[in-house]
């Protein structure tokens, strides 16, 4: 009957879909391929594909394909299909390192199966995985499929296009299954994707302010589905080149303009295996300095160094916690890199002002660009491979500095060159960490045309209108080192201009490396944070920064941020305080404007500053617990904001919550994201949650539920699930003062009187963190209750995994507070490593929750505190 059938396809754009599907199945549309032949050898399977028909549209069809499907790992597939013929433009080894096939499998074609005994599938699968691929030959499409579940994760139509520079394909998605989140960088209304949202992939300068789900930055084509019941798994598309990505709800396109279709599907199951299975490929996270942890000011527009030494005066006058101040392009000599204006900026003051910020333990950030100004560059005779050429020569573009040459940082010498830059700069001005803009790269100069690469056959639609490639950026026409072109490397730029600068940073200083890049690829996250760009002072982009923070997590850089207040026209008092309320969870906290703005330093109206006092206060105190976070990103890859399903994945309704966030596994920031409110509407898991400000059991829920929160002007509402242990500080007003002070230990109970939690610690600045060989210290904390006849016992003990860092310095616990104890006791006891603590004053109890205080816990050794109680 008809409506059966209605209920199965249930809009009219799955109707569609199906239809296309149908048609193209009786080779009515598009290109397609058939299965030549397929052999198969241990956890590979590889085919040689001929071509069916074909379309001119775009140019010719490529006649004859490879496709290789390898199980690398247990976790992690391998789909790679490429011309038989001719060798095609792919990510090179040495920017993302990968496994390859070996040679003797790939060569399986000989011994295979021919067309004429092909059966109509083939399928390759493991015991050990969970991901299972198979061929199907007549036409030609492939599915992945979850082995345990028959789940089909990865699923293409018949119709596949593979032309020289336009290659399309197809999967159907489950129209209510499937749970999207990622492909950037966009601004984007949610973080969960929405059906029929289009994703160009292409690096552009162009301001977010007013422009939503257009291509920005960065290039990151990998994306993370959650089905129902919450199991996860991860897909990349490995290609640099342009493309557009059309989620259409129960389908995903594809349309790329060069490379190959070079796939990576991630079985998970859980969103924290994914990520993790997603680093192992692309590279972890780099360690993050210390001291990047701390609060940063900064602005377009600070005019001369007594206007960057005001505002330091300024921060510490309000006691607002002030880690680093940076300099725009407004310490340049004519806008070009390694130079100082000799009347505002001279060395003369610039470096004691430096020196007198190191000696108050806070530090200094500059901006470069990458371009080079014509003049400044080495003799033509002299540079030949160091920049981008064209028609045989170096490339003049046109930035802030006038006209330009663009390094080339595909060739090892320019990365020496640059190294050699930044380390004579650092000479004259110890720079203390590096911000690397307009690396799109950004150029300003109008273009002709030179060849046929200058325009592509297929107009991706770039900034929202199909705009050529060329578009505010180096012409795709030029060539870089080896020969490769621009076309094909553009949105590897920022990554590359990344790494040569942290390794700059690294070879000059011997310290960890802090750089900052705009533009971020696939695999950046090695090298630099980000932050969101060219952001606004508006409510709306307040409440959009944290799904770009979010999706971040996912493309492994979680060292990331928005600009504090907005960075593009006048901010208000309401929506500066509102800003720092959350921006001071952000794992990268700075608070940036452009200079034709009202000034906005955080201590200009006191109700900013009150909220900045409260907001970096909690922060400053959870340094120890967020650096911790990092510790785990660089070891598993795992983000350090999170959405709420990376710890609740069974919870259906946590997949579309977007106006909260975790940091780490159980802090829960519930901010103020319109003005006026007064009240906040918040998501809860299921669970205990205790508020962070006072400690005091907010929420006890059985199932999740929203529920309405008061909202104070000088705070955002944050919270603690139970079964967690939080280590903390007391803030100081640097990173470096609030390290000097004594730890505390924060229990929250959750309903079965367990809680766990870890403390990493190191020097903050070594070029690893927690390498073999290593200074650090992991400390594991654990907490479990037991009831014997009416004798409640609950005890927290720890377990020291590593200590060569605490060994050897007076680092102390010096007070334990339990959050969910049960009702109050007739009486209690505390024993500390199996001692009674009889001293006055040491045990409290107010409003259920239970101190101890008083203690002196060396970090590095193992303890053990019990809290009996009678009822």
């Amino acid at each position: 009957p008809s409506y059966r059938l209605m209920t199965i396809i249930s809009s009219f754009a799955d109707l569609l879909a199906l239809l296309t599907i149908l048609i193209c199945l009786l080779h009515l549309c598009g290109a397609n391929y058939e299965v030549e032949s397929v052999a198969g050898s241990r956890n590979l399977l590889s085919a040689k594909l001929t071509l069916v028909g074909g379309t001119t549209q775009f140019g010719p069809d490529v006649k004859q394909l490879n496709l290789t499907a390898s199980l690398e790992t247990d976790n992690q597939l391998h789909v790679r299909i490429t011309d038989a013929d001719h060798q095609r433009w792919e990510v090179p080894q040495d920017v993302i390192p990968r496994p390859e096939p070996a040679l003797e499998d790939v060569l399986l074609h000989s011994s295979g199966m021919s067309n004429a005994s092909l059966p109509g599938s083939s399928t390759m699968s493991s015991e050990s995985s969970d991901l299972t691929f198979t061929i199907h030959t007549v036409p030609f499409r492939f599915t992945v499929s979850r082995r345990s579940t028959g789940d089909v994760l990865f699923d293409t139509s018949a119709t596949l296009v593979f032309k020289n520079r336009y290659l399309e394909v197809t999967s159907a998605l489950p129209a209510r299954g499937a749970s999207l989140c990622g492909l950037g960088e966009q601004t984007k209304r949610t973080f969960r994707l929405q059906q029929n949202d289009t994703f160009t992939i292409w690096n552009e300068d162009l301001e977010r302010s007013d422009l939503l789900d257009i291509n920005l930055y960065s290039s990151h084509p990998f994306y993370m589905d959650v089905r129902p019941g919450g199991a996860a798994h991860g897909v990349l598309l490995l290609n640099t080149n342009g493309m557009d990505i059309k989620y259409g709800g129960s389908y995903i396109t594809y349309k790329v303009i060069g490379g190959v279709l070079d796939f990576y599907f991630f079985a998970g199951p859980s969103p924290l295996a994914v990520v993790d299975q997603y680093t192992q490929l692309i590279g972890r996270p780099a360690p993050m300095p210390y001291w990047s942890f701390g609060f940063h000011q900064c602005r377009y527009g600070y005019k001369s160094v007594a206007d960057l030494e005001g505002v330091v005066a300024g921060y510490a006058k309000a006691k607002i916690p002030l880690e680093s101040i940076w300099s725009d392009i407004d310490y340049m000599d004519g806008y070009q890199d390694f130079t100082l204006d000799p009347v505002n900026y001279p060395a003369k003051l610039l470096r004691p002002f430096v020196d007198r910020l190191h000696n108050n333990s806070q530090k200094y950030v500059v901006i470069i660009d990458p371009a080079i100004k014509k003049e400044a560059a080495p003799p033509q005779n002299e540079s030949v491979g160091l920049f981008l050429q064209r028609n045989g020569t170096n490339y003049v573009g046109r930035v802030w500095p006038g006209e330009v040459y663009y390094p080339d940082f595909m060739n090892p010498r320019t990365a020496e060159y640059w190294a050699q830059k930044i380390s004579e700069f650092r000479r004259t001005i110890p720079a203390d960490g590096l911000w690397c803009d307009m690396n799109e790269p950004s150029n300003f100069k109008a273009w002709e045309p030179l060849n046929e690469y200058d325009d592509s056959p297929y107009r991706i639609n770039n900034t929202g209108i199909h705009r050529n490639l060329n578009n505010k950026t180096v012409p795709v026409s030029a060539v870089h080192f080896n020969g490769v072109l621009e076309y094909d490397a553009h949105n590897l730029y920022g990554l590359l201009e990344s790494r040569a600068t942290h390794d700059a940073l690294l070879k000059d200083t011997a310290r960890r490396p802090f750089v900052l890049s705009r533009a971020t690829f696939v695999g950046s996250g090695r090298y630099t944070a980000h932050w969101t760009g060219d952001n606004a002072a508006r409510w709306d982009e307040l409440a959009h920064s944290i799904n770009t923070i979010l999706s971040f997590g996912l493309f492994g850089i979680p060292m990331m941020g928005a600009d504090i207040c907005g960075f593009n026209g006048n901010t208000t008092q309401e929506l500066c305080s509102r800003w720092i309320q959350l921006g001071a969870f952000y794992p990268f906290a700075r608070a940036h404007a452009e200079k034709t703005t009202v000034r906005r330093e955080l201590y200009v109206w006191e109700s900013t500053a009150q909220s900045a006092r409260k907001a970096l206060g909690m922060r400053y105190r959870m340094l120890p617990y967020m650096y911790t976070l990092m510790y785990e990103a660089h070891a598993t890859g795992s983000p350090i904001t999170r959405p709420l399903f990376f710890s609740y994945p069974q919870d259906a309704d946590t997949y579309g919550v977007d106006r909260q966030f975790l940091l780490g596994r159980g802090v829960l920031v519930s901010p103020v994201l319109e003005p006026g409110a007064t009240t906040v509407g918040a998501y809860f898991p299921a669970g205990r949650w205790f508020s962070l400000h006072d400690h005091s059991p907010a929420i006890t829920l059985q199932t999740g539920k929203r529920v309405t929160l008061p909202a104070p002007a000088d705070s955002a509402n944050v919270h603690l699930a139970g079964g967690n242990i939080l280590p903390l500080q007391q803030p100081g007003l640097t990173t470096s003062a609030t390290r000097q002070s004594e730890f505390h230990l924060l229990v929250a109970l959750a309903e079965n009187g367990t809680a766990s939690g870890e403390l990493f610690l190191d020097d903050g600045e070594s070029p690893e963190m927690g390498g073999m060989g290593g200074n650090w210290t992991l400390v594991r904390f654990g907490c479990n209750t037991e009831d014997s006849k009416g004798i409640i016992t609950t005890t927290v003990s720890s377990n020291v995994v590593q200590n060569s860092y605490a060994l050897s310095r007076t680092l102390v616990i010096g007070k334990v507070i339990f959050m969910g104890l049960p009702s109050p006791p007739k009486g209690f006891t505390v024993y500390v490593n199996g001692a009674e603590l009889k001293a006055a004053g040491t045990k409290s109890r107010t409003n259920g929750v239970f101190s101890v205080s008083g203690l002196s816990l060396v970090i590095g050794q193992q303890f053990e505190i019990k809290v009996v109680m009678s009822h």
